[in-house]
């Protein structure tokens, strides 16, 4: 064998060996890969509001968008149009005829004119207020309505 010849297969058995290792530190099981995207993760995966919001019949498109909703101290205000209502209340009947409703949770959710969803809890009275399909100047804070300002009205919680 030649001087070039024992050169060039040296080349390629290095080459397999580099190929190798990367398929094997960078595949998608991999434990390296995982560690990795540890530091080049830009958001947390835990984010059980968004796994309630799947249990509870949000479509999985629309919550990883929520996923996106804006997580600021202050007041945010959107342009926003509502198209559901979600109450989650415990109504109990006794015999005498008493009815009380206990752990009362209202939900309005919005889409935004950039197509986003937003989620926002609210009172039993702006849950009562807020009118489908009107759009409107959305102020909130956090994942609570502070008002809705809308042509006709403004609905404050």
């Amino acid at each position: 064998m030649s001087e070039q010849l024992k050169n060039l297969l040296i080349l390629l058995a290095g080459i397999v060996v580099i190929l190798l290792v990367v398929i094997l530190l960078f595949s998608g099981k991999s434990t390296f890969r995982r560690f990795l995207s540890v530091f080049l993760e830009e958001q947390g995966t835990g984010n059980s509001d968004v796994n309630r919001r799947q249990v509870r019949g949000v479509s999985s498109s629309s919550a990883s968008a929520d996923n996106n909703q804006k997580k600021v101290s202050g007041p945010v205000v959107e342009m926003a149009t509502l198209i559901r209502k979600c109450d989650d209340r415990l109504r109990i009947i006794e015999s005498t005829g008493k009815v009380e409703i206990k752990d009362a949770r209202y939900e309005l959710i919005f889409v935004t004119r950039k197509g986003r969803n937003v989620v926002i809890e609210c009172s039993p009275e702006a849950y009562e207020k807020v009118p489908f399909n009107q759009q409107g100047s959305l102020t909130y804070k956090k994942n609570t309505l502070v008002k809705f300002k809308y042509y006709e009205d403004t609905v404050f919680n």
